[in-house]
């Protein structure tokens, strides 16, 4: 029989080994910090009023620690936190399950249904423990500020699937902390969990005096399920304590849960409206999909570290300097992975969660927009506070300023401003957004600014991202920074997102990126729109209008990029491919010499086109700047459909078979991983420029209808067939198998595959 035993686990956090703040050492240095570390002299975009008010106050509590199985916390810089811990016996010895992470092994784990804002249900399955989480909010009278919270915990036991052994002195924690170091005050000895219990109290200036209570139908047994109850403003004379945690639990619970799942279905059938689309188990794995990804909502605050070559008034062997002290309110791309936010997935991510609740999604954006410095940069990793810290080694913590990363949220903002020209926003979510576009504009041209000035290239209308590393002898295709091989992290992503996408073999400023450009022409096209519609004025040397129209004049493109032996889009630079890894003897030291695997190049290098079908190659495609009438769109047409290319019958893979680098190691410790796999983010444009093409008149509309129609059926069935398989969504897929690689559960742009099971693409 499974006996599970639970504690109640009371912490508190100090906080005390600073004496001085970073907030106030920082303002004593501020006159002589350089720009790098210093914000943009623009307002906040979430200092608006439609950000406060009964806004703010309905976001304020929320399962916002994506980094664990279980985690309540307000958006707030010292917050009261909650959280979920459990011990397992295996192989004799005890396992804690608390941060979330690939070694423990859960068959599966994740928001099932989560509406962003008051209610989520969760699963969670280790090895036959069968865990449900549920968690809602709510705003009584009497409440302090951000109302109540509940947490029911259901554990039962998979018969078929028990482990005896490891359930054997199982033991469930719940526990409470506070970051502002407010004192926690037990309310009895020795606690009867066979009762209902007030187990502890606290005050904060933020929401008042505060009592956590418990409520369980059965302890111990076979299985069991737990209410524990979070009541704010007990201070209050209207407080009604009894009856507030009397309605967040036992049958008034379960009929609010109940309620609210019907509500998220509700809800996901008229935004997605999937029925006569694709069948029942596609329609829940694409719930699944939004669940965990508005789930995986996290708040964080601290501060970023900068990588400076040159530091000022700061001690020599410090490496880094430190950002302004911020908040951020953002999306996830991976829990146990990357539960942080990622500047190039979060376009992706809002593509999905602005259909969902614009509200949710143009808070994100703007606490994204805010974090831009004086230059117009925005850090591409957000590292802050010390538990987004704790799953990251440190020498990869800090930021580059030099370093690009895809402006993907132009995506998100131009598939809203599309959703305004049709309609499809109640009046008031129009004025909020023209509200917002209005206040942010400052900072979307400032960050295109820095874009236009920094990642230009030598010609003009040419771009490339800078910052790879001309002198590595590691890589056989450099990346973007230089790496010790025996410190070698995998994940260091390169600015344009592609990682080890293979680029020109010799870095130098001679290069144009194809992709950049597009990215380019996608913010460029995005800012006229925003013009437009807000009915601004062109400024002198600001003409978006123009820019657009000249990125997207395909002639030259074509003189910068096409290459007509191929038919393919192609970056341009010192490149020979003539490249391999060898085994050499490496001087080390003063007569010392070490056996490594090294770059070894076998000829010149020469200015030229960088022969590589892949992802990159079909960017103008994405783009969709190719006319509906030029035989280059049956070109890209056929290079899709080509089983030697691209095509696979379970999506599009990252780089042609045919490349010489395909599913090659970039060095002796690091794995191919654009070089290959499929990956749902960029499926997922192509897809959009298919299904673009197929609307358009021309002699390739029926043809690029067909390939839509058929890869958009294999990525839903190898998704959805990986998911019932594994339990989990997944960071790539396999070319030759379809087997879901890497993280999991990646729920954040594999969520994407809700919006292609809808066909909703918008313009992106």
């Amino acid at each position: 029989m499974l006996k599970i035993k639970i504690v109640l686990g009371i912490v508190v956090f100090l906080n005390l080994n600073h004496a001085k703040s970073a907030a106030e050492e920082r303002l004593a240095e501020e006159h002589r910090l350089p720009r790098v570390v210093t914000p943009l002299p623009a307002p906040k975009i979430t200092d608006l009023p439609q950000f406060q008010g009964e806004h703010k106050e309905s976001l304020y509590w929320g399962t916002y620690r994506p980094q664990v199985y279980l985690g309540v916390r307000a958006r707030t810089p010292k917050s009261l936190i909650a959280g979920l811990m459990w011990i397992v016996v295996k192989d004799s010895k005890y396992h804690l399950r608390h941060v979330c992470k690939h070694e423990d092994g859960l068959s599966t784990y994740g928001w099932t249904k989560h509406n962003g804002r008051d209610f989520g249900h969760q699963l969670l399955v280790d090895q036959g423990i069968i865990f449900t989480t549920a968690f809602l909010k709510s705003k009584e009278e009497g409440s302090g500020y951000g109302g109540d919270w509940t947490v029911r915990i259901t554990v039962q036991a998979h018969k078929s699937k028990w482990n005896e052994e490891f359930g054997r002195g199982a033991q469930l924690f719940f526990y409470m902390a506070d970051e502002g170091a407010n004192a926690l005050n037990l309310s009895r000895e020795n606690m009867n969990i066979l009762e209902d219990s007030s187990l502890v109290s606290g005050s904060r200036a933020d929401i008042g005096n505060w009592q956590l209570h418990l409520k369980s139908m059965v302890i111990g047994g076979f299985s069991f399920t737990t209410d524990i109850i979070f009541i704010s403003g007990t201070d209050s004379e209207s407080s009604r304590v009894e009856e507030r945690v009397s309605s967040l639990s036992g049958t008034s619970l379960s009929n609010q849960l109940k309620y609210k799942e019907q509500a998220f279905d509700e809800k996901f059938d008229k935004i997605f409206n999937l029925e006569e689309k694709v069948d029942s188990e596609s329609i829940s794995v694409g719930k699944a999909a939004v669940g965990n990804l508005l789930g995986g909502i996290g708040y964080f605050y601290g501060q970023s570290k900068i990588a400076a070559s040159r530091i000022v008034n700061l001690r020599e062997h410090v490496n880094y300097i430190s950002y302004w002290p911020a908040e951020l309110y953002t999306a996830v791309p991976c829990r146990p992975s990357f539960p942080r936010g990622f500047l190039w997935d979060e376009g992706f991510h809002q593509l999905i969660i602005w259909r969902w609740d614009i509200h949710i999604s143009l808070d994100i954006i703007g606490h994204w927009l805010d974090l831009m410095n004086a230059d117009g940069w925005i850090p591409r990793e957000q590292i802050l506070g010390d538990e987004a810290l704790s799953r990251v080694p440190e020498e990869y913590v800090p930021q580059h300023p030099t370093d690009a990363n895809p402006p993907t949220l132009f995506l998100a903002l131009s598939d809203m401003i599309n959703g305004l020209k049709n309609n499809e926003f109640t009046a008031m979510d129009k004025t909020d957004i023209s509200v917002f576009l209005e206040r942010a504009f400052v900072r979307l041209e400032a960050w295109f600014q820095w874009f236009h000035t920094t990642q230009s290239g030598k010609q003009m209308s040419s771009y490339y991202w800078h910052g790879r590393d001309n002198s590595t002898i590691y890589e056989l295709n450099p990346k973007t920074h230089e790496h010790d091989k025996h410190y070698f992290w995998h994940f260091l992503t390169l600015s344009s997102g592609f990682d080890d996408y293979p680029r020109a073999s010799h870095p130098t400023a001679d290069e144009r990126h194809v992709d950049l450009r597009c990215w380019i022409l996608l913010a460029a096209h995005c800012l006229h729109s925003i013009e437009e519609l807000l009915d601004k004025d062109t400024k002198p040397g600001m003409n978006y209008g123009s820019t657009s129209q000249l990125l997207s004049d395909v002639e030259l493109l074509n003189q910068m990029h096409f290459d007509d032996a191929y038919g393919a889009y192609f970056d341009f630079g010192n490149h020979t491919e003539k490249v391999q890894l060898k085994w050499k003897d490496v001087e080390i030291g003063h007569n010392h010499t070490d056996r490594q695997l090294v770059r070894d190049v076998l000829e010149r290098p020469v200015l030229r086109l960088v022969p590589h079908i892949g992802y990159v190659s079909l960017f103008p495609f994405m783009g969709k700047i190719i006319p509906s009438g030029s035989w280059i769109l049956e070109k890209q047409l056929e290079l899709i459909s080509n089983h030697s290319l691209f095509w696979t019958d379970y999506g599009l893979r990252s780089l042609a078979r045919t490349s010489s680098l395909y599913m090659k190691f970039n060095s002796d410790s690091e794995g191919p991983y654009w070089r290959g796999q499929i990956w749902i983010n960029i499926n997922y444009r192509i897809l959009s420029a298919l299904h673009h093409y197929s609307k358009e008149n021309g002699p390739y509309q029926d043809r690029a209808k067909a390939i839509y129609k058929e890869l958009r059926s294999n990525l839903i069935r190898n998704i959805v067939r990986n998911y019932q398989e594994t339990g989990f969504l997944w960071e790539q897929y396999d070319q030759n198998s379809g087997e879901g690689k890497g993280s999991h559960p990646f729920t954040g742009w594999t969520s994407l595959v809700v919006l292609i099971m809808a066909e909703e693409y918008g313009r992106v």
